[in-house]
């Protein structure tokens, strides 16, 4: 019985969070927006967050995607994905823009260039 408890340590989180207190079936949504409102909704209600509706939100959101893991459909995985999107629009934030890596030019070992000069 112990070990059973210590398993689902997430879903307590999840039911009994300081941060907020979600609806029944937040997760359980049909869509990525009816998730994200519902979050919104918790987060601008609550009195007993540490940060910013918008950062409780999108936390518990993400923590929920995190603890599913492996076991997450892809559909769900693309409909939480979604709902941060959506959280984003509602709160009027723009999503960090991925800058592209520079290729560097590696330097060359001797072993390198010895197999080369070989070749040749």
């Amino acid at each position: 019985m112990a070990t059973a408890r210590k398993k689902r340590w997430s879903q307590r989180v999840t039911d009994t969070s300081d941060a907020l207190t979600l609806e029944a079936g937040v997760f359980t949504r049909a869509s990525a927006r009816g998730i994200a409102l519902s979050l919104k909704r918790s987060a601008d209600r609550s009195h007993k967050r540490k940060s910013s509706p918008y950062r409780s939100a999108m936390s518990m959101l993400t923590f929920y995607g995190n603890r599913a893991g492996k076991t997450l459909p892809a559909a769900s995985k693309r409909k939480l994905e979604g709902a941060k999107e959506e959280l984003r629009k509602l709160y009027g934030r723009t999503p960090k823009k991925k800058t592209a890596k520079k290729k560097t030019a590696r330097k060359k070992t001797t072993g390198q260039r010895a197999a080369r000069k070989a070749r040749a």
